[in-house]
């Protein structure tokens, strides 16, 4: 089982990130938090590093149901989706599959609410 859910883009990083903001709040999720990850590596470290971003992306109505199904679960969320430059110059979208990521939990009520989670981020995957 594959711990993503990915494709890969044509050129054009910050089109990519708009188009993958608007299709995860076609399907209910907000972006709670985003990281440049090689911004921060240069800043932290002084290394240059390719166009890497961390989208933290949230859909409340699930996040509140898993929350209420296992009280720590919140150390598993948000649903991170990676935006990242290839080599060739194109944009690799991957997105966490949440089945995959829960497998450490032993909640059945949980695999089925992430079993949920992962049809809509396979959807906004598949928008792009």
């Amino acid at each position: 089982m594959s711990y993503y859910i990915g494709t890969t883009l044509g050129p054009g990083f910050d089109e990519a990130v708009r188009r993958t903001t608007e299709a995860l709040k076609e399907e209910g999720f907000g972006v709670l938090t985003e990281i440049d990850v090689a911004d921060t590596l240069k800043k932290k470290i002084g290394v240059d590093f390719r166009r890497y971003r961390i989208l933290g992306a949230c859909n409340p109505k699930l996040a509140h149901e898993a929350l209420q199904i296992e009280a720590n679960i919140g150390t598993m969320l948000p649903c991170n989706v990676v935006l990242q430059e290839t080599a060739d110059g194109k944009v690799e979208v991957a997105a966490i599959d949440p089945v995959a990521s829960m497998m450490a939990v032993e909640n059945p009520r949980l695999k089925q609410a992430a079993e949920q989670v992962r049809e809509k981020l396979r959807r906004v995957v598949s928008r792009l």
